[in-house]
């Protein structure tokens, strides 16, 4: 088994006029499947969607942000990423124990999972007024081609891009990763057919990272001249806390609050994308009433 740290690069080729992303995050997809449980299946298509949301945040700047949805007509229901222009990545799926008999090349089921209708979406926060916010329609349900279309026709960008889960026997993730590869302008007609002809030939991505191959070496076999501009580490973070289940609690009104202190038991909040539980006692949720100002008045 090959566990090496999560990281990612950003480079260029062919003189800036091809920009380059390859990512790996084993351990990322390993916490995030052990948090959630997620059964094989599951976890090759959350596997993808986090992998492209830790390069497409790559590609933001300083405090930028994005949310992918992925949300297909499959057994998984919706699949969620947010990731951040630091290497810092977090999601969650809303069906995680969907198994399904692998498809006919002998592989994990990602597409009828997935689902062949429904929609990409992608939700940017970058410091304006307004989000950007770009939807596609899923094309093939196996992810890889879908955010491909993505960058073809929300962002405008030529892109190739590959990503790749290998679970193994005992559902934990042996190795995950991609890579993705945008044509930029000034690229000649041969130069395109020549990466797309070394894109076909390129082995599946988890092949390449299972047998030990750096990153680098993975980008060399589409782009021989590529420079490596930038490398970063890849890690699970979720900004939940105590404090801000508090604020939403606070939030809900002291009517609520009451109704909830009446029942006399522990109230559990779960985190959606770390699934971190916390627990409040029904004299602390009483502290919280007098936070909403002063108490109400009971006849």
């Amino acid at each position: 088994m090959n566990k090496k740290k999560d990281r990612l690069i950003r480079g260029i080729a062919m003189g800036g006029k091809v920009r380059a992303f390859a990512v790996r995050t084993t351990e990322l997809v390993e916490e995030l499947r052990r948090r959630h449980d997620t059964y094989p299946t599951t976890t090759a298509a959350f596997g993808r969607t986090l992998s492209a949301g830790a390069m497409m945040g790559a590609m933001l700047k300083g405090d930028e942000k994005l949310t992918i949805q992925v949300k297909g007509d499959g057994p998984v229901g919706q699949i969620v990423v947010d990731a951040n222009a630091r290497g810092e990545v977090r999601g969650y799926v809303k069906n995680p124990h969907v198994q399904l008999p692998s498809n006919s090349q002998g592989k994990l089921d990602v597409r009828g999972a997935v689902g062949t209708e429904g929609f990409i979406n992608v939700t940017k926060d970058l410091g304006l007024k307004e989000p950007y916010r770009g939807s596609v329609p899923l094309i093939s349900g196996e992810l890889g081609e879908d955010f491909t279309y993505y960058f073809a026709v929300s962002e405008q960008t030529p892109s190739a891009v590959g990503l790749g889960v290998l679970v193994d026997v005992d559902n934990s993730v042996i190795v995950a990763g991609g890579f993705i590869i945008q044509l930029l302008p000034g690229l000649k007609d041969e130069e395109i057919d020549e990466i797309e002809r070394a894109v076909g030939q390129l082995p599946p991505v988890t092949s390449l990272l299972d047998q030990g191959l750096e990153l680098e070496e993975m980008l060399r076999w589409i782009l021989p001249d590529v420079q490596v501009l930038e490398e970063m580490d890849i890690v699970f973070s979720c900004s939940c806390s105590r404090e801000r289940v508090e604020s939403t609690l606070i939030s809900l009104g002291k009517q609520e609050l009451m109704e909830l202190r009446d029942e006399g038991k522990e109230a559990e909040v779960i985190c959606d994308f770390c699934n971190e539980a916390y627990v409040f006692t029904p004299e602390e949720i009483d502290s919280l009433i007098e936070q909403v100002g002063k108490p109400i008045r009971e006849e």
